[in-house]
C-alpha cells in the first residue's frame, strides 16, 4: 500500500537528530500503523478444560482464594504472552472456589463477565445481591461495583471470567479498591435483579446511571430454551447456526458497553460456512463436540473447552452432536467507534 523508502547516509543522519529529540518520522513507520487489514500476534489456540481443571485443583492446595484475591489461571494467548490478553483487548482466565472459601469483596473500573463451566449453589454477590450460580450461566459485574465470591457447597466451582482489562489499561483508566471485609452486606434477595428486569418489564420510575444491563445473572435454562424454541421456527444462518446476543433491557444494548456475549446452537451434523469479522472471540462449548478451522487450523473441542479466533481469520465450526457455544468479544466498542467489519465468505 505504501512505497518503500530508500535509506541515505544523509536521512540516517537526519533520523539520529530528531530522535534525539523524542520524534519520529511518520514515513518510516507508516506501513506498520495502518496496515491493509487487522494485524496483530494473536493467534488461534484452545484449551482444554480437563487439563486446567487438573492444574487449578493443584492451585487449590498451594494457596486460598483470600490470599490469592482471585485464584485464577490467565488463558494467555500464544501470541502475547507475558501481557494477560487471551485477544489484543480482553482478558479471560479460569477462576476456582472450593468448599467453604470467599474471594474478598472489592471492586475496580473494569467490567467482568462470569460464565459457569462446573459446580452449582456457589454465588458471587454484587452491590448487595446474591447471585446463586449454576453451569451455562453467564453473570456480569459491572464497572465499579463490590463484588466477592462463596462457595458454601461441597464441591468446588469453576468459571470462565471475561474482562476489558486490557481496555482499560490501554486508556489508562485503571481503578481499583479493596471492601475491608471479606463479603459485603446482603441487602436484597437472590433474583432480585431478574425479577425486576428479566421479565420484558422495568421499573416504572427507572432512571438507570449504569451503562451495564441491571440484570445480574442470565440463567442458562431460560437462553436454553430460547434457542430450543427457535430451532423449529427460525431459518439457521450459514455461517452461525442459531446465534442469540445477551442484551440490555433498559437499551437494546449489549449487557456489558465494552464485551459483547453471545449464545448459539449448531444442530448436530450442521456445518457453518466461513466467516471472519474484526472483532477477536473468545468461545466456551457448552454442549455437544465439534471442531472448528480457525484460518489453516483445526480445534476439536468438547463442553467447557475455551478457543480464541483472532481478528479477521477465517472460522467454520462443524457439530457432532447438538452443540451450544457462548462467546464474548469486544464487538461493543468496534460498533461504537464505526470500526466493526465483518465478511460472511461472499467476497
Amino acid at each position: 500500500m505504501f512505497g518503500t523508502i530508500t535509506q541515505t547516509p544523509e536521512r540516517e543522519a537526519f533520523y539520529e537528530k530528531v530522535d534525539a529529540e523524542n520524534m519520529s518520522c511518520l514515513w518510516n513507520v507508516l506501513g506498520d500503523l495502518i496496515t491493509p487489514q487487522p494485524k496483530s500476534a494473536c493467534q488461534p489456540f484452545l484449551w482444554h478444560f480437563d487439563s486446567i481443571r487438573a492444574f487449578m485443583m493443584e492451585a487449590g492446595a498451594l494457596i486460598t482464594a483470600k490470599e490469592a484475591e482471585r485464584r485464577v489461571l490467565v488463558l494467555e494467548n500464544p501470541g502475547l504472552r507475558g501481557q494477560s490478553k487471551i485477544t489484543t483487548s480482553l482478558y479471560a482466565g479460569i477462576q476456582l472456589v472450593l468448599p467453604g472459601e470467599v474471594a474478598p469483596a472489592h471492586r475496580h473500573s473494569q467490567s467482568a463477565l462470569r460464565f459457569v463451566l462446573e459446580g452449582e449453589g456457589a454465588y458471587t454477590a454484587v452491590e448487595g445481591e446474591r447471585v446463586i450460580m449454576h453451569p451455562g450461566d453467564f453473570v456480569i459485574t459491572p464497572a465499579k461495583t463490590w463484588h466477592d465470591h462463596g462457595n458454601a457447597t461441597d464441591k468446588p466451582i469453576f468459571w470462565l471470567d471475561g474482562l476489558d482489562i486490557p481496555v482499560v489499561q490501554f486508556f489508562d483508566a485503571s481503578f481499583a479498591e479493596g471492601f475491608g471485609e471479606d463479603e459485603q452486606t446482603i441487602t436484597k434477595p437472590s433474583g432480585d435483579s431478574y425479577a425486576r428486569y428479566g421479565h420484558n418489564l422495568l421499573p416504572v420510575d427507572l432512571r438507570a446511571t449504569s451503562k451495564s444491563s441491571p440484570i445480574l445473572s442470565y440463567p442458562y435454562e431460560f437462553s436454553r430454551e430460547a434457542l430450543e424454541k427457535m430451532k423449529s421456527a427460525a431459518a439457521l444462518d450459514p455461517c452461525h447456526g442459531l446465534k442469540l446476543r445477551y442484551t440490555n433491557p433498559v437499551n437494546g444494548d449489549f449487557a456489558l458497553p465494552t464485551i459483547g456475549t453471545f449464545l448459539q446452537l449448531l444442530p448436530k451434523g450442521f456445518a457453518t460456512t466461513r466467516y471472519r469479522s474484526t472483532d477477536a472471540t473468545t468461545f466456551v462449548a457448552i454442549e455437544g463436540r465439534g471442531r472448528s478451522r480457525i484460518g489453516d487450523k483445526v480445534f476439536e473441542w468438547q463442553p467447557r473447552d475455551v478457543f480464541v479466533v483472532p481478528s479477521w481469520h477465517w472460522v467454520s465450526h462443524e457439530a457432532d452432536d447438538e452443540a451450544v457455544l457462548f462467546s464474548f468479544s469486544d464487538r461493543p466498542i468496534q460498533e461504537k467507534l464505526d470500526l466493526f467489519r465483518e465478511d460472511r465468505g461472499n467476497i
